[in-house]
């Protein structure tokens, strides 16, 4: 079976030199004779295997040295209640923006933790442009400012850093880590679910300055601790020793595709490519999306006649576009356009999209 150009918002795609070095080495790692997944991962291979992989994110990151690289697990909505719990007193105010579906989870999931206040949202313009910073009712004494910088389903993103003060800066990066730099000492924690652009699901990354590991916390479990998890080099318990291989791997193409400066580029001519097709179609396309707050890796757009979308779908798979149909939240369709996916994979779908057009008219 040939590869398909795939759009999946997440799971997504994964560089094919990562999968066919995986594939290479699945039955013998490193020389061991066995798979990554079946070694220990206090045997010095896996950990040299660890701190190789944290190495190549510090550097393509350029990651401050008083930060702290964790790799752990349940995905960025575990990391929505332990923030407040590792960064919160009980009933200490906590500062959320929200621009999207993942902004709203993020509020639900602290606040049986944290006095949650949404000092903006845009969802009464139906998360389809960013709320003004000069409305942002923002307080000196929260214990963080939490914010999404991209928004998967509502194609939303934050093109800089947003300046909160002296509170700590908290972002979910799951859609939008390591498509271009970003001033890491800008953030008291950045962190991400990997099944984006890192690799597979059941991984997440954080990076967490130390002296926000430092904090009072609310009662908890160890396993719940960033700190302990810090303390143990994110190997309090059995972490997921194949999401971290693949990483790894991951980090290492990246460095080869010349870094995070080069790979922006690339993304910002892709994304360029998709809007000005849509844009240019004369109505035939529509991102619903204020031009300014357009999302460099997840691209909504609708038909101007939604039934054709049934038509679209089936014939774009037939092409060998995977996983455009949008999130049943906002309807139309979605291509992410992630590291992994392709100029190539770009210039194919705006080809089928015109030719679709000039088909059904």
């Amino acid at each position: 079976m040939s590869r398909v150009f795939n759009f999946s918002a997440g799971p997504a795609a994964i560089p094919q030199p990562v999968l066919e070095r995986a594939r290479a080495e699945l039955l013998d790692w490193n020389g061991t004779g066995a798979s990554v997944m079946e070694l220990s991962h206090r045997g010095k291979d896996f950990i040299a295997l660890a701190a190789q992989a944290e190495a190549d994110l510090r550097e393509l990151m350029a990651i401050p040295a008083n930060y702290r690289v964790l790799f752990l697990q349940g995905g960025a909505t575990l990391q929505f209640p332990l923030v407040p719990m590792n960064f919160a007193r009980a009933g200490q105010r906590a500062d959320y923006v929200v621009t999207g579906h993942w902004g709203e989870k993020a509020v639900r999931e602290a606040a049986p933790y944290a006095d949650v206040h949404v000092a903006a949202s845009s969802k009464d313009d139906h998360y389809l442009k960013l709320p003004p910073r000069e409305c942002w009712d923002l307080s000196p004494s929260s214990a963080y400012v939490h914010y999404t910088p991209n928004e998967t389903i509502h194609g939303v993103e934050f093109h800089d850093v947003p300046d909160v003060g002296d509170v700590p800066l908290v972002a979910d990066m799951s859609s939008s880590i390591l498509s271009g730099p970003v001033d890491v000492s800008r953030f008291a924690m950045i962190y991400a679910g990997a099944q984006k652009n890192i690799g597979p699901s059941g991984l997440v990354v954080a990076i967490i300055r130390d002296d926000m590991l430092s904090r009072a916390t609310q009662p908890m479990a160890k396993i719940f601790s960033y700190a302990e998890h810090a303390a143990n080099d994110s190997m309090l318990n059995t972490p997921n020793t194949w999401g971290w291989y693949l990483a790894g791997l991951t980090f290492g193409w990246l460095k080869e595709q010349g870094g995070l400066a080069a790979i922006d580029a690339i993304n910002q001519r892709k994304a360029s490519t998709l809007y000005a097709a849509i844009d240019g179609s004369g109505g035939y396309y529509q991102c619903p999306v204020e031009p300014g707050a357009r999302s460099r890796m997840n691209v909504p757009f609708t038909l101007h006649d939604p039934s054709l979308d049934a038509a679209f779908l089936a014939e774009s798979l037939d092409a060998g576009l995977l996983a455009l149909k949008g999130h049943k939240a906002v309807g139309g369709m979605r291509a992410s356009l992630y590291n992994a996916v392709t100029l190539d994979a770009v210039q194919t779908l705006v080809a089928f999209m015109s030719d679709f057009a000039r088909r059904h008219g």
